[in-house]
Formats: C-alpha cells, structure tokens, sequence
C-alpha cells in the first residue's frame, strides 16, 4: 500500500507533497513558498506578515455567505530529528517515509506530521470546490517548534 492508497486521498496527497518540502524551524522559506504557491493555483487570498506566518482565505459557497466563519490553523516547521548514523540535512532533505499496513512511518529521522498533517488537512479543504462551506481563513504559523514565535506575533485582527 502506498499513500496514495490512503483515504481521504486529498488529504495524503498534501501529505506527501509536504514531506518533499523542507521545513525547519526559522528555515520556513520553502514551505511558505509552497503555501503561496498552492493560493496562487486556486486563485485565493493570500497574505503574509513580518514573521513568515501565512493566511489564505476562501470564499463562502454561494447560499453560505451569511453562516459564521470557519477558521484553521496549524504551523508549518517540523520537528528534526535523525537517527545518530544518519545522514540527513533538514533544510535541504524532503523527508523519506513508506506506508507500513495502516502507519505512515519515517525512515530515521522524524516524520513531520507534527504538523505537516494540519497544514494538509488546511490544504485539502481549501482545494476541494465540492464541499458547501462558510468562509474559510487558513493560518499557517511560523516558528511553532522553537518557541510559538509566529502565533505569539500573528495579527488576529485580520481574521
């Protein structure tokens, strides 16, 4: 079984683009580049602020205009851990992993579902034009792993 395989497929296909990202902590660039890339593809609102943090906003469906907000955050750094014999570069490495049965596992070094699986759900229900819904604001934080810097520095007036 690959991940692919895995439901709800949206959801892991995120997943698995996300692992190939690199994501330290106070090295957030390539990830906040693919979150405003991911915006830019499906045409949404997008915006960052002097701390890396990264909202994008979607549109209510059409009859949901008047239905209270819905509002999601997660952050995108990693943990970054390797095995001691390991050669492994976080800021430049994607991470490697297999589906194990039921598990998606690592293959020494930590998996970054912490919380590349957030960011992936995020994703999954901004990219889905299916599903009726209120309007949607996706907060990405920087910085999580190292001390919470960007949700300490995140405007929530723009919400």
């Amino acid at each position: 079984m690959g991940i692919k395989d895995l439901k709800p497929q949206l959801i892991w296909s995120y997943f698995d683009e996300i692992t190939r990202v690199p994501r330290p902590s106070k090295k957030e660039e390539k990830i906040r580049a693919y979150l405003l890339d991911f915006a830019k593809k499906h045409n949404l609102a997008v915006r960052t602020d002097a701390t890396g943090n990264v909202l994008i906003c979607k549109p209510a469906t059409p009859g949901c205009e008047d239905k209270p907000g819905v509002i999601l955050q997660s952050h995108m750094d990693m943990v970054c851990e390797k095995n001691g014999d390991v050669e492994h570069d976080f800021a430049k490495d994607p991470i490697v992993f297999e589906v194990e049965d039921d598990r998606v596992i690592a293959k020494n070094t930590t998996l970054g579902a912490d919380d590349g699986i957030g960011v992936s759900f995020g994703l999954a229900l901004l990219a889905d034009d299916s599903i009726k819904h209120p309007a949607i604001e996706f907060v990405s934080t920087s910085d999580e792993e190292r001390g919470m810097l960007g949700i300490e520095n995140f405007d929530f007036s723009q919400l």
